[in-house]
């Protein structure tokens, strides 16, 4: 350990997150700069600066990030151990901001499953789930998720020997649900249209077990060649990768099996991970996405082929994001019907039947999701 506590690295993270800078990216810059930090104390460090946040509403009148840190821990052990000690009209009124009781539904369970810390998820790789069974301690598997694994460890899984050997992906679950509603087949042709870092194309390649192709698009260089060193060592060999902006001219002319068009978002749905979030998001941007998302839909659809599948996700719970993105490709796209999805079951609970699907956290454990599902009629 350095000669810093916790405590004060955590409150140093604080002071230099903002809207510019958000608190998980501050904490990620602080963390490299002390490398020599053990993995505990690094992750007291992340539960501090996300608990100052999830409880931010109740010490924002304390005089400084260190008193409002001490007051975060405290109704964070409150929490812990009598939940119903907060009332509903309580955390209405303090663990969102004021303009998402209107631009969403704002139910008690999703309150309070935001106030709770979040697990971490794992994905196992096809075939490696009793090897990471053996060989990493902490994994909790859910009875009817049988890739999905819970790690409840204290080891820097980025070192483990499993992770260098691509036998696993860091995956919410919720993530992992919107790759088992596209439900690709080997051999098929899929084109994942905002790839971001590679998270849902890794388990599309696993699903089609590494066969077929993939196309990977995104707007940012950096972002697709992060997504090769991951692909690399998970060895996804089956996706070529391309920059497209979301515009009219697409990247390819190839027309596919399945379009997924996981959507640049507010990201509402990872609140309870990301708290920081809860203060920097406003309603503007929920807005200026919602549009983001239509013009990208729209463009996207064109390179399905008759009685192909199209596939929209995004990690968010607003309105306009979510089901007011769907009735506009409803009724400007007549080319194409919605799509029964898969069943989607948690714990023995069947989650989703119909075209589109909302994921609350409290509903899986993890982040919150919307999906929907389109398939392009037949000529």
């Amino acid at each position: 350990m350095t000669d810093i506590s916790v405590h004060d690295i955590a409150v140093e993270v604080v002071r230099t997150a903002g809207r510019d800078k958000p608190a998980d990216a501050a904490l990620r810059e602080v963390l490299r700069e002390m490398r020599n930090l053990p993995p505990f104390d690094a992750a007291e460090v992340s539960r501090s600066v996300f608990n100052y946040y999830r409880w931010h509403a109740w010490t924002r009148e304390d005089r400084g990030a260190d008193a409002a840190m001490h007051s975060a821990r405290k109704l964070a052990d409150r929490f812990r151990n009598d939940p119903n000690s907060f009332q509903v009209a309580e955390l209405r009124a303090k663990v969102v901001p004021s303009w998402a009781l209107d631009a969403m539904e704002v139910n008690e369970a999703w309150l309070r499953s935001l106030q709770k810390e979040p697990a971490l998820w794992l994905r196992a790789k096809r075939g490696m789930r009793e090897v990471l069974m053996r060989g990493l301690p902490g994994l909790e598997q859910p009875d009817s998720l049988t890739d999905a694994f819970i790690f409840a460890g204290e080891m820097d899984l980025f070192r483990t020997p499993e992770f260098h050997a691509g036998e696993f992906e860091i995956q919410d679950i919720a993530s992992q649900a919107v790759g088992w509603l596209c439900d690709p087949k080997p051999g098929e042709t899929w084109w994942d249209a905002c790839a971001g870092e590679g998270g849902k194309l890794m388990h599309l390649s696993d699903l089609m077990q590494n066969k077929g192709l993939i196309w990977a698009s995104d707007r940012a260089e950096w972002r697709l060649q992060k997504l090769k060193r991951r692909a690399g060592r998970g060895k996804a060999f089956n996706y070529r990768a391309a920059l497209w902006d979301g515009g009219a001219k697409l990247p390819t002319k190839t027309k596919f099996d399945g379009v997924l068009v996981d959507g640049p978002c507010s990201g509402v749905g990872t609140w309870q991970r990301n708290p920081h979030a809860r203060w920097t998001t406003t309603l503007n941007d929920v807005q200026e996405l919602a549009v983001v998302q239509q013009n990208l839909l729209t463009h996207a659809a064109k390179s399905v082929k008759p009685g192909g599948k199209l596939i929209f996700s995004v990690c968010t719970l607003t309105k306009a994001e979510t089901t007011g993105v769907m009735e506009h490709f409803n009724s400007t796209q007549p080319e194409f019907e919605p799509m029964a999805l898969p069943e989607l079951k948690s714990n023995g609970r069947a989650l989703a039947a119909g075209s589109s699907l909302t994921i609350w956290p409290q509903d899986m454990g993890g982040n919150g999701m919307f999906i929907a599902g389109w398939r392009r009629k037949k000529v």
